[in-house]
């Protein structure tokens, strides 16, 4: 348990931030970008993964901060 500074608990141990290994692992999988096809406007696959990576990360940062947050 951490303590806050108000002195309340805090539990930071919730299942959704299991969620946030994802876009960690996903780009250390190369064998899931390590050709050149399909394009995509013209980028190789590789180009584009990358940017779907970061949009992986973003939407799931968000998920699961707002499915962590506290409720007043």
């Amino acid at each position: 348990m951490l303590t806050t500074p108000n002195g309340s608990d805090r539990s930071d141990r919730s299942p959704w931030n299991w969620l946030l290994i994802l876009p960690i692992v996903l780009p250390l999988l190369s064998f899931l970008y390590n050709s050149d096809e399909p394009r995509l406007f013209g980028f190789p696959l590789f180009y584009w993964f990358q940017f779907a990576c970061i949009a992986v990360g973003v939407v799931t940062t968000t998920v699961v901060y707002q499915m962590t947050k506290r409720r007043r």
